[in-house]
């Protein structure tokens, strides 16, 4: 849930015990706030120059910390991606105040009211931030996208740039967008349905107060966004190849969904009325969803909720690391403002691309950053879960005594689990003897959004 409209402020005391329960930091230490002050002094010194090439940057309108800037070439029948990245590494040093804090954090972590970034402010949105207001130093990363969206790292290199826009999703049109843009998403798109992937792109939720009442908005990723998206699987895809090869990195990692939770997913897609014909296999219903569409914006993420969780692995002799719902190998890496992790991937491969040594710090931090990313996303897991359960107590709130149609999604030892035919709402009920994919009639026993807490009874 990223944003929440909440105009009179009723949902802030759940916001603040949210922000206090999970221990989210209100700023930085003075000694972090000072070596920011001094690592965005400092000047680049190792940057080919490439402020004539014609990058541009994709992002929410309000997007401040922006880690990508990119543009489009042809090389035949092939697309070249340039795709700068934010050279986080050259603001921050192994071992410094910047470091340390890093380590402490994982990532950023959003709440519905603001974030707690992973660096200052004077770094993450300015100095290191790819904004069009100056030159701003980089890490052009060269990938060569052929027709049927197969994907190779042709090189990377440190480059000072110059942004010619700030384009936002919500706004930008074809024409500002570079030549190549929607084709080149199309390729990627292409790639991914030939090797069986089911990357999921759920809706954002937003909770609207009208009138006394909250009412629960799924928006789904507009094209511009999807497009975007298409173009960091490509880096990241082509990154991962490398590293591979080269016999380091660190990788993203996810099985997919087992027989129980896709079980429980067809159980979903009974409650809100889509229909899931039994030959197909969940990514090929996925590819039949119009995300439009209110349910199945539900259903997706009904998807992302079910999901065994992705992790973080290091390169390991003999062991082909995988992410089921990309179908390939994959890293993370070009969000370096807002992920630990990628400011050592960034820097594995730079060293690999240039046939240098990958630096024993870097490999050194592979092997514990699995664990470090894990309890940061584990955090940031927990607070978007604990921002939903808000936001859906508070979609209900005032309606205790009304009665739902759900149907029962799972049974395990703590009771049976519902989802609402109406509304997405995925919850507890009091009910024995009853089996998945059962239709019940429930009733609101209490919805608090300060606790975070619905409750449920059956009447029938």
């Amino acid at each position: 849930m990223k944003a929440l409209r909440d105009p009179d402020r009723l949902l802030s005391e759940g916001l603040a015990a949210i922000r206090g329960q999970f221990k989210v930091p209100a700023g930085f230490p003075t000694a972090v706030d000072a070596a920011a002050q001094a690592a965005a002094l400092r000047q680049p010194s190792e940057h080919k120059d490439r402020t004539g090439e014609a990058f541009v940057t994709l992002d929410p309108a309000a997007s401040t910390d922006l880690d990508q800037a990119f543009t489009i070439e042809t090389a035949g029948s092939d697309l070249l991606l340039q795709y700068a990245i934010a050279d986080v590494p050259w603001f921050v040093a192994d071992g410094d105040p910047l470091d340390n804090e890093a380590w402490a954090r994982g990532e950023t972590l959003y709440l519905p009211d603001g974030k707690a970034g992973l660096y200052p402010r004077v770094l993450a949105e300015g100095a290191a931030s790819l904004l069009p207001d100056g030159p701003r130093p980089a890490v052009v990363f060269t990938t060569r996208v052929a027709p049927d969206g197969g994907v190779k790292l042709e090189g990377a290199e440190r480059a000072l740039i110059q942004s010619r826009a700030k384009l936002a999703y919500e706004t930008a049109t074809e024409a500002q967008l570079p030549a190549g843009f929607a084709e080149l998403s199309l390729r990627i798109t292409t790639a991914e349905t030939a090797r069986g992937a089911a990357r999921v792109d759920p809706p954002e939720q937003e909770v609207e107060a009208a009138d006394g009442r909250f009412n629960l908005v799924l928006r789904p990723q507009s094209l511009s966004e999807r497009r975007n998206a298409a173009l960091s699987l490509a880096t990241n895809l082509a990154v991962a190849d490398a590293l591979y090869a080269a016999k380091t990195g660190l990788f993203r990692v996810m099985a997919g969904p087992d027989e129980r939770a896709v079980a429980r997913l067809r159980h979903v897609a009974k409650a809100l009325g889509l229909d899931w014909a039994a030959p197909l296999s969940l990514p090929e219903f996925e590819k039949s969803l119009d995300p439009q569409r209110p349910e199945a914006a539900a259903f997706m993420l009904a998807i992302r909720r079910a999901g065994t969780g992705a992790s973080y692995v290091p390169y390991q002799e003999g062991v082909k690391p995988w992410h089921a719902a990309m179908a390939a190998t994959y890293c993370h890496m070009t969000a370096p403002l807002r992920r630990l992790a990628d400011r050592y991937v960034i820097r594995a491969a730079l060293a690999v691309t240039n046939a240098q040594p990958v630096p024993a710090e870097v490999t050194t931090a592979f092997a514990r950053l699995g664990p470090v990313m894990g309890k940061a996303d584990a955090r940031a897991n927990q607070i978007d879960r604990a921002a939903i359960d808000l936001a859906e107590a508070a979609m209900l709130s005032g309606r205790e005594g009304e009665s739902f149609a759900a149907v029962v999604t799972d049974v395990d030892e703590v009771g049976p689990r519902i989802q609402l035919c109406d509304v997405p709402v995925v919850a507890r009920v009091t009910a024995h003897s009853v089996s998945p994919g059962e239709k019940l009639t429930v009733r609101l026993a209490s919805a608090d959004p300060v606790k975070r807490q619905i409750s449920f009874t059956r009447i029938a």
